[in-house]
């Protein structure tokens, strides 16, 4: 028998699974409902994820090397010191580089189709196939033809609202809104944003989060993030970090306005049967930055490289403990990292007294250089026990007097 998968939602997560299972002559259909879609995202990537997953030079809109840490008195720390001459933190538009790896695994063998998938029919044993029930919008109708497809296996990568994980009853979680605006700013704005990004800390920005100007190709991102799912709440926020970037967006003309919802933590299930869930359906985004294109990314791959191995190149179908074997891997590698950012976001983006200290700490060399280290190469970078006892010593000394000094 041939294996057949199913890859529902191509954006970086699944179009990632897509090129891998391609690449191994296992036939691939890849599910996308709106081919021209732009996902409201702050745009960064690291610089692993420029060579791990072969980007071209020509999708990255801008390469950022310095960052402006800006505290809710309006302190301003400048990282970026530390980096060397080849690093930098990529910025790309989201239907560029959605639309770019969509299409490497289309021309590789992934079967693109331009649908909805409206329905997942679970089989009630472990032979039979899933069954997709999906509207093919291929004629360019909104509503499209109903049709069906038999698969052996399904990747769920259709973003933070998954049907597939609702199909497989894989739980909920808790979610963020981010909700940002493209300003097109005067040629001489511009230019102070070149290779430079900002994120500002406070209440009057988000009461979790950050707030930040990103560079793209022709304008800057404005946006904020928060668990405060309220419509009255998120505009009052945006208001905010527009007035804390008034002085540097002046001039400028808002070219769209978008939000989306991101899972603040894994799904309680990832994997059932033979469906497994993958970047923003699977909850991959990091607290703390935030982060979600790289790990989506490397879920999907991850998942799409356990499917390969256990199916012998597409011969067998792989049971749900060996499609388990991608959580047991992903949880390995990253688990830490997770922890980590979970922990700073609770210790630094609670109270303003705390994000004065943690913007105070940024302005340690030795906290720049680790930071920006395990964000560019995703490693959770080893220190010696003396820099371990000053970091300790540091992030103590920030919190204390960032107390001390709170009205």
């Amino acid at each position: 028998m041939a294996l057949r998968v199913a890859v529902v939602g191509s954006g970086p997560a699944g179009s990632s699974a897509a090129e891998t299972l391609v690449k191994a002559g296992i036939e691939t259909y890849l599910f996308e409902r709106k081919l021209d879609n732009a996902k409201p995202c702050g745009g960064a990537i690291p610089l692993c994820m420029v060579d791990e997953f072969d980007l071209p030079a020509e999708i990255i809109d801008r390469r950022v090397r310095k960052m402006k840490m800006i505290s809710p008195s309006n302190v301003e720390v400048n990282i970026g010191g530390t980096l060397k001459n080849h690093e930098y933190i990529g910025m790309c538009r989201r239907e560029v580089l959605d639309g770019f790896l969509r299409d490497r695994a289309a021309d590789l063998g992934a079967r693109l189709i331009n649908g909805t998938v409206h329905k997942l029919e679970i089989p009630s044993n472990d032979k039979d196939p899933y069954i997709l029930h999906y509207a093919d919008h291929s004629n360019g109708s909104l509503t499209g033809t109903n049709k069906t497809l038999r698969v052996d296996l399904v990747i769920g990568a259709d973003g933070a609202n998954s049907r597939v994980a609702k199909a497989i009853d894989a739980g909920d979680y808790n979610y963020a809104i981010a909700f940002q605006e493209r300003i097109r700013l005067p040629d001489d704005k511009m230019e102070y944003y070149q290779e430079l990004a900002e994120m500002y800390v406070g209440d009057d920005v988000s009461p979790d989060f950050y707030a930040w100007v990103f560079p793209k190709y022709d304008h800057v991102a404005v946006g904020t993030g928060t668990m405060r799912v309220n419509q009255a709440k998120i505009k009052q926020l945006q208001a905010g970090i527009r007035a804390r970037a008034a002085k540097r967006l002046e001039g400028g003309e808002i070219i769209k306005v978008e939000a989306h919802p991101i899972p603040e933590h894994p799904r309680p299930r990832r994997v059932v049967g033979r469906v497994a869930l993958v970047g923003d359906a699977a909850g991959t985004v990091t607290k703390s930055s935030g982060e979600g294109i790289y790990f989506a990314a490397k879920s999907a791959r991850m998942c799409a490289e356990v499917i390969v191995e256990f199916s012998n190149n597409g011969v067998r179908v792989p049971t749900e403990s060996e499609l388990k074997v991608y959580l047991k891997r992903w949880d390995k590698k990253y688990a830490m990292t997770y922890k980590v950012l979970d922990i700073m976001q609770r210790v630094f983006y609670t109270s303003n007294p705390s994000r004065e200290a943690f913007v105070e700490m940024c302005a340690d060399l030795d906290v720049q250089k680790m930071t920006f280290d395990s964000y560019l190469y995703k490693t959770v970078v080893p220190v010696g026990p003396i820099t371990q006892l000053k970091l300790t010593a540091k992030t103590l000394g920030s919190l204390l007097r960032g107390y001390a000094l709170a009205p």
